[in-house]
């Protein structure tokens, strides 16, 4: 701890931006992106372990402070056989603009065998993140939290006071999905796609994009009808294919249940389903998708998938099978419900995108890839006749 830092700020609801709700614990403060009683409810690790990377989430408010320090205790998660992760990032920005990045050391380590599934959690220390030389006068400070790794939070102190900021007035976007829009394989965390589409769109974020389960829960419905949003988004259909986890059968009527839900609390907001990005190796092979045994334990684990193509005649899903299913819902859906509207992912990245930027796992885009999705969701989505404008 830097002994100049006087001010030992308490963290508060009024200084989370992103968060379902933050739960108190023995050693701190924990953002999470699922309520209390849907991680009772079904207490998936998958699930639990991405809700509580705090994507999206940032610490927001006001201050002539120049030097800012927040101790956290993070939760690094390592994948056997792969090569180590790298720290997350901790992003500062003043008064929008991003100003500083920095790392905390320590912190736990959540072993995964992507083999056989198997976890191992090996316990460590907090530690701090600090900014200095930030300018010194009144400001806007967002602090976002590293959105590939558990963030408890410690302590925040800073060498002035600090204070809430007040809504702003801008318009709340409520977006879900899957590990591309959680940000598998983004850098920093304004740089996975709905981060860099809300900050070009002028929004405020809530991302509940989860790595593997975008699987239409109904937990995560609820969640979403009883969270407030003036816009919202549904990226659906990947973790669906590669978890293999419903046929056609299943699917449509699931898909209908999820989106009825969401009308039960926000019957009047624009509404936008978005079909997965193209994937080439589940377009038109179904899942279970899985890591490529060959490349366990290179610089780059890959995926491939394992279904057979002639079982789709049998119900089986392919991200094209999806496709045309989810635009056949919105269509359907649209006779009562014109503020429903639907996106091809395709628009989002597509075959023309392949060669410039190809899908280094074959299943994630990299950092470059989530400006360029971002780019143009904040275009297609929110810009002049956008469903979400």
């Amino acid at each position: 701890m830097n002994n100049t830092l006087t001010w030992n700020i308490p963290l508060t609801e009024d200084l989370v931006r992103g968060a379902i709700e933050l739960e108190r614990t023995a050693r701190g403060t924990q953002p999470h992106r699922l309520p209390a009683w849907a991680r009772r409810q079904f207490p998936d690790p998958q699930l639990l372990m991405a809700e509580a990377q705090p994507s999206g989430v940032r610490l927001v408010f006001r201050t002539t402070a120049t030097t800012i320090e927040l101790e956290t205790r993070p939760t690094r998660i390592s994948y056997v056989g792969a090569p180590a992760r790298p720290e997350g990032v901790y992003e500062l920005l003043v008064d929008g603009v991003p100003t500083a990045q920095g790392a905390v050391a320590g912190g736990d380590v959540l072993s995964i065998d992507m083999t056989t599934g198997a976890r191992e959690m090996r316990t460590g220390e907090a530690g701090t993140v600090t900014f200095r030389g930030l300018p010194a006068r009144d400001k806007t400070i967002e602090l976002w939290l590293p959105h590939n790794e558990l963030t408890e939070l410690v302590a925040l102190r800073a060498d002035a006071p600090v204070e809430s900021v007040p809504a702003c007035g801008r318009p709340t976007w409520l977006h879900h999905g899957s590990s591309i829009s959680h940000g598998s394989n983004a850098l920093t965390p304004t740089g996975t796609w709905p981060a860099v589409a809300s900050r070009a769109a002028d929004v405020d974020l809530i991302n509940l994009g989860f790595g593997g389960s975008a699987l239409l829960d109904p937990l995560t419905a609820r969640t979403l009808r009883d969270t407030p949003a003036d816009v919202i988004s549904v990226k659906m259909g990947i973790n669906i294919v590669n978890l293999d986890g419903m046929r056609l059968r299943t699917f449509v009527p699931a898909m209908h249940g999820f989106l009825d839900t969401i009308r039960d609390g926000h019957p009047d907001a624009p509404l936008l389903l978005v079909s997965p990005i193209l994937c080439p190796i589940h377009e038109d092979t179904p899942g279970p998708g899985m890591p490529d045994p060959a490349t366990l334990g290179t610089d780059t684990v890959r995926f491939m998938a394992t279904g057979d193509p002639a079982e789709v005649a049998y119900g089986k899903l392919t991200l094209a099978v999806i496709r045309h299913a989810l635009s056949d819902i919105v269509a359907q859906r649209q006779v009562e419900d014109p503020l429903l509207q639907y996106l091809d992912g395709r628009e989002l990245y597509g075959t023309s995108d392949t060669a410039a930027h190809p899908l280094p796992d074959a299943l994630h885009p990299d950092a470059a890839t989530h400006q360029i999705i971002g780019e143009r969701f904040a275009r297609l989505a929110f810009g002049p006749g956008g469903a979400l404008a």
